[in-house]
């Protein structure tokens, strides 16, 4: 094909046109909005890093949910910020602990949307890492047996899928047989399976509380100059059950994603995480950019890049924008 014979701009004239030849579509229900839940009563508290978002008790959550159902995003990820931490996070398995009241609020308020809970210990230790520690070091085989825990008492407070983010090798097997002899087969394993050790965690750490008290997390965190690695690790994970991979970050790693959805018949997913959703918010609050098609723009570029699912912090701002330009057409 060359010119003047073949003239690509032909088929983009008109609106009518480019939809016709549109190679990738951005859906509501392609995404997942995430949710800080605190304990205490009466509590909206905005993060300063992040505009937009809150921290939320758990008796507050209804008008926040009836918005998430309204607007046709189709899950919540539940992330839960103890008042109290100890050194082995055992909050985040109690009975009793704010994740688990908030799954069941939620389900109590619409039992019909889908409840996704990340399971990991760096929000509930005192240390802020993922895991057990042995001197200073995050102990593997030990914090497994407490990610199995923290499964189970998500599945049992009403959690429709869990989402272990800890990057302890081994642990999908370990939630998975868990979950299957608890009587909990069902329940569906959505693994960070390339998860980064990014700079792009910021803002989320701040509104999790669950910064490490010392290091960092290089040693159990995947190096941003690898892609091969990735590979290995989403196969690990799908060999030991995962149902759906993610990727995270997302916009660092579009050709990560790319190789994922190109290796694996398995569903993807990426995290469009909370420093690049507040990059965005800042330069549209400066008028550098116009935030919605940026937004729209860069959930697109993840969703053409593989990507079957979407968390982000957008969720809810990009679905009221669909809907309107639905609307116009």
């Amino acid at each position: 094909m060359r010119f003047p014979e073949y003239r690509p701009r032909r088929l983009r004239q008109s609106k009518a046109f480019r939809q016709m030849i549109r190679e990738t579509y951005l859906d509501a229900s392609d995404f997942i909005f995430p949710m800080f839940v605190v304990e205490g009563k009466a509590i909206k508290m905005p993060l300063a890093s992040m505009p937009g978002q809150f921290q939320y008790s758990p008796d507050i959550l209804a008008k926040e949910i009836k918005q998430v159902v309204d607007s046709g995003v189709s899950a919540v990820i539940l992330f839960g910020v103890p008042s109290k931490k100890d050194a082995l996070g055992s909050q985040a398995y109690a009975n009793d602990g704010v994740i688990q009241q908030a799954i069941k609020r939620v389900k109590d308020i619409s039992p019909d949307l889908t409840v996704v809970t990340d399971v990991c210990l760096c929000e509930y230790t005192d240390h802020g890492h993922c895991g057990v520690i042995s001197g200073e070091t995050v102990d593997n085989d030990p914090t497994l047996d407490l990610l199995a825990k923290v499964s189970i008492s998500h599945a049992r407070a009403g959690s429709d899928m869990v989402a272990p983010s800890d990057m302890m090798d081994g642990r999908v097997g370990a939630i998975r047989e868990a979950l299957d002899e608890s009587g909990y087969e069902y329940i569906p394993i959505m693994a960070y399976s390339a998860k980064y050790c990014s700079a792009f965690y910021g803002p989320f750490r701040d509104a999790a509380q669950s910064a490490p008290q010392f290091g960092d997390r290089k040693s159990y965190q995947m190096d941003p100059a690898n892609g091969d690695e990735a590979l290995r690790e989403v196969e690990l994970d799908i060999d030991e059950g995962a149902d759906i991979v993610m990727v995270k970050p997302a916009l660092s790693y579009l050709d990560i994603i790319w190789r994922v959805k190109s290796s694996f018949n398995r569903p993807v997913a990426a995290y469009n995480v909370s420093g690049e959703y507040s990059m965005l918010k800042a330069a549209s609050q400066n008028g550098w950019v116009d935030g919605e098609r940026c937004m729209l723009e860069v959930l697109t570029s993840i969703k053409r890049a593989g990507a079957d699912i979407i968390i982000t912090y957008h969720a809810l701002e990009a679905a009221r924008a669909l809907g309107k330009a639905e609307a116009k057409r």
